[in-house]
């Protein structure tokens, strides 16, 4: 009966978002923050991810990277959820991705249209000079010690995502913003819709009238919101809908 209301509501909409969460990407092996077995329980965000402590002690945040990022996003590939997202857009029935991941997952499955509003982690910028440098690239630096050195200036190198105490990239909010708003059926998939003020964006697409769909494996914060809630996992949930 779900699947069969979600694939309904899919082929009625006519603009479609889906805004995606860690839970989306736990399927091809990247530990969610949260939960049991969440990153959040071994290693202490309010210093890998957190600004202020970067600036403090670059050190920290990569010695998580080499030891515990590298090692997963260099393997990590994209599991049918994002491939199925992908091949929604590519049929002209997915608007947009709107995504709080930083792994790069929805652009390697195939998406064009990605807004990042955490940033992304597989991409890295020098403080000193701006050089830009790609996941393998700062891994290589990494032999040369810790923080990795630019290699044009020798500069303190970060990486693009959004940390603890900055802001979310206010162009990226804004055109998300404009989606949730104008869309006809929001899909909220694998997102525990705590983190503000990304998680917002379907109750925003709720007021404006569109369709709210919750898919997730646990409970969320919005789920009286929804129209339908689905408590499984993004792949099975998004195959069974498209019959795929």
């Amino acid at each position: 009966m779900e699947m069969d209301t979600l694939r309904d509501m899919i082929l009625e909409a006519a603009s479609i978002v889906a805004f995606t969460g860690a839970g989306i990407s736990a399927e091809s092996g990247i530990p969610t923050y949260r939960g049991s077995d969440g990153i959040w329980n071994r290693y202490d965000p309010d210093k890998y991810a957190n600004i202020n402590y970067f600036y403090r002690d670059p050190r920290y945040y990569w010695s998580f990277f080499q030891e515990v990022r590298y090692p997963v996003l260099s393997s990590a590939k994209p599991n049918p959820a994002h491939l199925l997202l992908a091949r929604m857009e590519s049929r002209g029935r997915l608007t947009a991705v709107v995504t709080q991941n930083i792994d790069g997952l929805h652009q390697q499955a195939g998406s064009q249209k990605v807004l990042e509003l955490h940033g992304s982690t597989r991409s890295f910028t020098c403080l000193g000079c701006g050089r830009r440098f790609d996941l393998d690239e700062v891994a290589a630096l990494l032999e040369a010690g810790l923080p990795p050195p630019c290699r044009t200036c020798s500069g303190l190198i970060r990486p693009d995502t959004v940390m603890f105490g900055e802001a979310l990239p206010g162009d990226v909010l804004a055109e998300s913003r404009d989606l949730a708003g104008s869309c006809d059926l929001f899909l909220s998939i694998g997102s525990s819709l705590l983190v503000q003020p990304a998680a917002s964006l379907p109750v925003l697409a709720k007021r404006a009238g569109a369709g709210l769909v919750i898919i997730n494996r646990d409970p969320s914060r919005l789920d009286s919101l929804a129209d339908l809630v689905i408590h499984d996992s993004a792949s099975k949930v998004l195959a069974g809908a498209l019959g795929e």
